[in-house]
């Protein structure tokens, strides 16, 4: 079912992306040479905590940690741990909160200091593409459009868009219907309507779009042939014009 948002719990939403987007903008100054995950995870940890907002990922099926933490060839849902971040390494921040039962999620991909001219392109593809997604998030559409957008820009300069994992909706629970996948054919897909509220995330791919889960964790996933991912990822409100994206602060 998917639900359209009360004022209330628009008010909430924005507050927890306000907060989600601070938290975003802090940790870039600490991506760097030598730093582990984990600990930029436990930044961003005390850094939400400390706004009143409640880590979402947290207790999840069963996660631990208040965000995923994607390294190079791992897509999304990296597990922060005790590797230390190398020179030309980019990572995939993904950070969800909830302020008075109610969500917001975003993610970025930084580069740590000096990276290829190939890894800043994807890096910045990625972004365009959720712009371009977006110009298709109001009511006389439907999520098709959005995903047709990303997927036409994103293979339009070579890139594989990630099949296996969707964008969503979200509010008083942290996935919601409907799905918004990144690919798909123009005119497809849910209806979107003033007050619905979806988190539109590109996951490209430098390699082919083909993803697989980490053994080791059962967790990560990883691009197939191992080429390196970026991730970028916001919630907007569906309004009666533009969309309102309100992880960007």
């Amino acid at each position: 079912m998917i639900f359209i948002k009360t004022d209330t719990e628009i008010a909430n939403m924005r507050q927890a992306g306000k907060v989600v987007g601070e938290a975003l903008n802090h940790i870039k100054q600490f991506v760097d040479v030598g730093v582990a995950t984990l600990e930029l995870d436990k930044i961003m940890q005390d850094f939400v905590l400390t706004r009143g907002c409640i880590p979402s990922f947290v207790g999840y099926q069963g996660y631990k940690y208040t965000t995923c933490m994607s390294v190079n060839s791992a897509v999304v849902h990296g597990i922060p741990n005790n590797y230390k971040l190398q020179l030309g390494d980019i990572v995939g921040i993904d950070i969800a909160v909830s302020f008075n039962g109610c969500h917001a999620d975003a993610a970025r991909t930084y580069g740590v200091v000096k990276i290829s001219g190939l890894n800043q392109k994807l890096i910045s593809t990625t972004e365009e593409c959720f712009f371009e997604g977006i110009k298709f998030a109001k009511p006389e559409y439907r999520v098709g459009d959005i995903g047709h957008a990303i997927q036409r820009l994103a293979e339009s300069k070579g890139y594989g868009v990630v099949r296996d994992l969707t964008g969503h909706g979200i509010g008083k629970s942290l996935h919601e219907a409907p799905s918004v996948p990144n690919y798909g054919k123009s005119g497809s897909g849910a209806s979107l309507k003033k007050g619905m509220a979806i988190a539109v995330e590109p996951m490209i791919n430098q390699g082919t779009e083909r993803v697989t889960i980490d053994k080791l964790d059962n967790w990560t996933c990883r691009t197939l042939d191992g080429s390196n991912s970026a991730h970028y990822e916001n919630t907007i409100l569906i309004t009666d014009s533009e969309p309102e994206i309100i992880t960007l602060v």
